[in-house]
């Protein structure tokens, strides 16, 4: 009889303690609970910050595990956490959870009155000097980028290298994309990664195998630095579809689209941000759970024969299941009409994926899924076996994939006179490149 009593004195005690976690994930809406209980159970960025304790327990629980992101200086890297993040970091440190609003402005809005500051101690016109003194001595709006180097290519497309500040250093690249038909509607292509370990064949990134998962600090970083460049009012899109395979680096990757997606901060749509992948699908399915940014598929072959030679990934997560899960989770009913659809990303290459029936099987793959092709210029790099399928080839390609009823557009490539085109971003450098695949062709006819 004694120890029933003590198990239920336990058990209360243990529910007690839980209650506070279970009253403050209550607070945020309830797809963001989701999302934030799926982050603490599966960290797959190295550098992703741990859970958030209890935030009254935060001024005498300082000596425990650090919960929040910071910078290689050591200071609160304000920039990779989100609004609710800040405002509980506020209050752990004793101060108004309503000064979020003006850490939010001073980072991202306001460029007219002195806003997109780089620096807590630049931002007089949205704190005393009382607050902004404590604020700098622990916090920054850096984002451990440093701007290396800006090439202009003819078309205007940009390509912006900058040297990662954090440990082990690196030089990561982004674009910006300017349109050629209207104003205001600049794409920002970001990387996530240093490298990538996708191995993808005609990729020149893969060829660098990957170095370091980047912070969403520094993703979001690119974007800011490309609004200081061209305007705020200019930077319309962004496109996970720079260095690295997003998913492969999740948890930061989901916490900088939100960033980038809320309304009192960057305030993009989530129509216009759009993250891509190569096909992981465990982390495609909880990205769709989380997230409200579009998703976009590079697929690139219509067999398992061919895509397990030019994308690896198959190999582990073949076309059924790539297909099943797409199948499953779109339409995406309750985000409009623009999120009903996947968006699927094809690469011509001469010989290997752009035949009639290539063509065909295309049109099987997205009969009852909501979706839209974009046939991709493939952009050569030094030592790659493949090219480009010719003009005509593409058009045939894409009448044939029309007539089947499949929604299908031929994406101009830009910037490639400048390596700053799709697949040739990065410096492999003199490390040694991840092992190349054998044409199954060949291997079959000897």
């Amino acid at each position: 009889r004694v120890v029933v009593v003590v198990i239920v004195v336990d058990t209360r005690t243990m529910f007690a303690r839980v209650k506070p976690l279970v009253v403050r994930a209550s607070a945020f809406p309830r797809h963001r609970a989701h999302a934030r209980a799926s982050r603490i159970r599966a960290a797959s960025s190295p550098q992703s910050p741990p859970p958030a304790p209890n935030v009254r327990e935060l001024a005498s629980a300082r000596t425990a595990e650090d919960p929040y992101p910071r910078l290689s200086d050591g200071k609160i890297a304000l920039k990779g956490m989100r609004r609710d993040d800040i405002a509980n970091w506020l209050e752990g440190i004793g101060e108004k959870r309503s000064r979020t609003d003006a850490i939010v402005g001073a980072m991202y809005k306001h460029e007219r009155r002195g806003g997109l500051t780089s620096r807590v101690a630049d931002s007089t016109d949205f704190f005393g000097d009382k607050f902004r003194a404590r604020l700098d001595e622990v916090a920054s709006f850096d984002g451990d980028l440093v701007l290396d180097d800006v090439k202009l290519a003819s078309d205007g497309t940009r390509k912006v290298t900058y040297k990662l500040q954090n440990e082990g250093g690196g030089v990561v690249e982004s674009v910006i994309i300017p349109s050629l038909q209207e104003a205001g509607r600049t794409t920002v292509c970001v990387s996530s990664q240093l490298g990538c370990a996708m191995n993808c064949q005609f990729c020149y990134t893969a060829k660098m195998g990957l170095r370091k998962n980047l912070s969403a600090a520094q993703i979001v970083e690119q974007v800011v630095h490309a609004r200081r460049m061209v305007g705020s009012d200019e930077v319309s899109n962004v496109v996970f579809m720079g260095m690295g395979e997003p998913l492969h680096n999740l948890d930061e990757v989901l916490t900088a689209v939100d960033i980038l997606l809320d309304n009192k901060g960057m305030a993009f749509s989530r129509n216009k941000v759009t993250v891509s992948t190569s096909g992981l699908v465990p982390q495609m399915e909880r990205f769709l759970q989380e997230s409200e940014a579009s998703l976009a598929v590079s697929l690139n072959a219509t067999t398992d024969l061919i895509r397990n030679w030019i994308m690896p990934i198959n190999r582990k997560y073949n076309l059924e299941e790539l297909l099943g899960l797409l199948r499953r989770e779109f339409p995406r009913k309750t985000l409009g009409r623009h999120q009903r659809q996947v968006f699927f990303e094809y690469i011509m290459l001469e010989g290997v994926n752009d035949s009639d029936e290539d063509a065909e099987r295309l049109v099987e793959i997205a009969a009852g899924l909501p979706c839209k092709i974009n046939l991709i210029y493939f952009n050569t790099h030094e030592g790659s076996e493949f090219k480009c399928s010719d003009q005509a080839r593409i058009q045939a390609f894409r009448q044939k994939v029309v007539d089947g009823g499949v929604m299908c557009t031929i994406r101009q490539s830009r910037g490639d006179d400048d390596m700053a085109a799709c697949g040739q971003l990065g410096s492999p450098g003199d490390k040694p490149a991840p092992p190349r695949m054998r044409d199954p062709r060949t291997r079959a006819t000897m």
